[in-house]
């Protein structure tokens, strides 16, 4: 039997909705809609995220949790409860740690249905971040609401523990984001320098080309920014969507997350076919400014949820 290099592949499916998750990095390598009535009446396989092989590692961070920080620490290097830590650097072109943790790790299955599927990961110390972490990253699939998306992490060791998290899909309507309308009710943005570090506080979106909430055509438009100050509904969850080529894919975050890195995916394999939209519990380097950062103390869990869903 060969086995992928991404491990276990984990279909599920409920309705017209289909995905697959991975062992590796607990992944989110592919979801997608059945249309009209399905394949099996002729209909076609819609893909609502940008996919890879199942033997092709996640490019461009496809599909990826992003555990114990997202987005980027600058030079790696952080303090925390007065002790400084230098973490490896991961994204050596821009001199930073990107990412966290467990996006290449293998995670172990829990609970499996045909619709849902609870995998987990032990989180050892390291000379970075020595600290230990219990994660769970759980999927479910809803013929009505997409998917849901539940993560949490533990801290069963003896010190409180830095911790932050994020996601990575990429949205796709099946044509160029150009072509593409985008929707997110966020009042600031963070700006970056050239090395994608956070060049100061926050600022107003309106005026300038990244104010997404009246549902602007992105053209040529380059956003690789995080937004907060963000609407959300009566059940406390921020939208954003991508519509085009008469599709929309909306992706909902709860109140856990009070970020959104919007990336038009400039510097991935095939440039602007679909829209990074990364629901995050703080900002790029956190673990540097502080900024957000979760004090996760011995004993507590963190949980925070997040899903896609057709238009």
């Amino acid at each position: 039997m060969t086995e992928m290099i991404t491990g276990a592949q984990y279909a599920l499916a409920a309705g017209p909705y289909r995905a697959v998750v991975t062992e590796s990095g607990a992944s989110l390598r592919a979801l997608t809609l059945l249309a009209d009535g399905g394949l099996a009446d002729g209909g076609d396989e819609r893909p609502l995220v940008l996919t890879h092989g199942a033997d092709e590692p996640a490019p461009a961070a496809f599909g990826s949790l992003l555990i114990p920080w997202p987005n980027r620490v600058d030079r790696g290097r952080y303090r925390y409860a007065g002790k400084p830590y230098q973490l490896d650097l991961s994204e050596p072109e821009n001199d930073c740690a990107i990412h966290g943790l467990v996006r290449w790790a293998p995670w172990t299955l829990a609970e499996r249905e045909p619709h849902r599927v609870r995998l987990a990961h032990r989180l050892l110390a390291s000379g970075g971040y020595p600290f230990r972490l219990d994660l769970e990253a759980e999927y479910v699939l809803d013929a009505e609401a997409g998917l849901t998306v539940r993560l949490s992490a533990h801290n069963p060791g003896n010190v409180t523990a830095p911790y932050g998290h994020g996601a990575h899909p990429y949205l796709t309507v099946g044509v160029p984001i150009d072509r593409c309308t985008v929707t997110l009710d966020a009042a600031r943005y963070l700006p970056v320098d050239g090395r994608m570090i956070p060049s100061g506080p926050a600022k107003d979106v309106a005026g300038t080309r990244r104010d997404l909430r009246a549902g602007p055509a992105l053209g040529d438009r380059k956003i690789d920014n995080a937004y907060t100050d963000l609407g959300r509904d009566a059940d406390g969850r921020c939208w954003t969507t991508l519509s085009g080529g008469g599709r929309s894919v909306r992706l909902w975050s709860d109140e856990a997350h009070p970020w959104m890195e919007i990336y038009t995916a400039d510097a991935a394999p095939e440039p602007r076919a679909g829209l990074g939209v990364e629901p995050m519990t703080c900002p790029p380097n956190a673990f540097a400014s502080g900024e957000g950062v979760i004090d996760l103390e011995p004993g507590a869990t963190f949980r925070g949820s997040w899903g896609i869903m057709a238009g």
